[in-house]
């Protein structure tokens, strides 16, 4: 049974988000994708959508997220679910990190500014 510490995960950063991987192929995964996503405040995201699935559950902080032209403030324990194809926008307005764990299915594929490609924190 592979054991995927969050301690030697590698980080993968985009302004103001940072990725650490847990559960993805590259560390033992066969089928799932799953990192830890902490965003700073102040952090907004790029418009971008993904191939699959994707479930967001906040830790930590507060989030708010548009996930195709609708808005959802999330809390901590709060889930939010991406369908595949839907553009998506993250922000967090509050004074602290937020913390999520993302999952998602091996092999998704993200699009960001009409460019595809396997975000490397989910391989």
């Amino acid at each position: 049974m592979p054991h995927a510490t969050l301690a030697d995960a590698p980080t993968f950063e985009r302004p103001g988000f940072t990725f650490r991987p847990l559960a993805v192929p590259s560390r033992g995964s066969v089928e799932l994708a799953v990192w830890a996503l902490e965003i700073a405040p102040g952090a907004v995201s790029e418009s971008h959508s993904v191939s699959r699935e994707e479930v967001f559950v906040l830790g930590s902080g507060a989030v708010a997220a548009v996930v195709g032209g609708s808005r959802a403030a999330l809390a901590p324990g709060d889930a939010l679910i991406v369908p595949p194809g839907v553009e998506l926008t993250l922000s967090n307005d509050g004074e602290t990190a937020a913390r999520l764990t993302v999952c998602t299915s091996a092999g998704m594929l993200g699009t960001v500014g009409g460019r595809t490609f396997p975000p490397p924190w989910a391989a």
